[in-house]
This record gives C-alpha cells, sequence and structure tokens, in this order.
C-alpha cells in the first residue's frame, strides 16, 4: 500500500512549500528514486521548474517539464495529470486535493506551508488518507 508523508513547515521557517518541494526533492534523489512533482496550476509549475534550477548553487537535480522532456534521462517530472512517460516512485503533491492516481506510487508526499488554504486542505486530506486506511506520517520541518 502507499505510504503517505505529510510535511509541514514549523510556525518559524520563512520558506514555502515550493522551498519544502527543492529540499524534498534533493533528499528523494540522493536516494535514486525517480519523482513526479504534481502541480496543476501551469504557473506554479514553471516556478517550481526554475526554482529546482536556482534553489542552491551546490546543488543539480535534473528535471523537466512533463511532455517537454526526455524521460530517459530526467529522474524528476513537474506535471499536472499524473502521467509521465516513465513510471516515478515517489509523488510529491502540490494540490490541494487528492489526486486520484496516488495508489500507482510507493510514497506520496504532502506538502504544507503557512497558507491558510493550505493548511485547511492538508488537514482534509490527511483525514481522508486515514479513513482509506493509508499508513500515514507526519513530519514538522524547519527550513
Amino acid at each position: 500500500m502507499t505510504r503517505i508523508d505529510f510535511y509541514s513547515l514549523e510556525p518559524e521557517s520563512r520558506g514555502d512549500r515550493f522551498l519544502l518541494t527543492c529540499r524534498l526533492v534533493e533528499r528523494i534523489r540522493a536516494k535514486d528514486l525517480r519523482v513526479l512533482i504534481h502541480c496543476p496550476d501551469p504557473e506554479q509549475a514553471r516556478h517550481l521548474d526554475r526554482l529546482l534550477w536556482t534553489f542552491r548553487q551546490d546543488s543539480f537535480l535534473p528535471h523537466g517539464l512533463v511532455g517537454q522532456t526526455d524521460p530517459e534521462l530526467t529522474p524528476v517530472f513537474i506535471g499536472d495529470a499524473g502521467k509521465p512517460e516513465t513510471e516515478c516512485q515517489v509523488l510529491l503533491n502540490l494540490s490541494f486535493e487528492i489526486p486520484g492516481f496516488v495508489d500507482r506510487f510507493e510514497r506520496v508526499c504532502e506538502l504544507i506551508d503557512h497558507d491558510p488554504h493550505a493548511r485547511a486542505t492538508g488537514r482534509e486530506r490527511f483525514r481522508a488518507y486515514r479513513e482509506r486506511g493509508y499508513p500515514l506520517e507526519h513530519h514538522r520541518i524547519r527550513l
């Protein structure tokens, strides 16, 4: 069964869920896992695409937008439909809803920052996952 991990920023953290996404992608890639970042908003997807190139000068995270990059060379995808050209092991969800394809992944990471809407919808997703019987973990993160 898919494992669900919630990552919420501590109140004193200055970052947002996009910076948190970059940090998690870096950790996940260190384990040589393939990642899909589910980002249904095209503007936010482009923002994240730029941020993954620039968030740290000493870091390189090969990534690209679904449909615009070679799936054989790219271990990190950003998309809105849950269908990269190749299978990924980890899903990072930047949507405010549970994607209908979470069961395709070994692990799903839900990212919560200080935005009131993100926090409220994150609580709703946590309850929904729990009601469906998914194994849940919650991690508090300080950036």
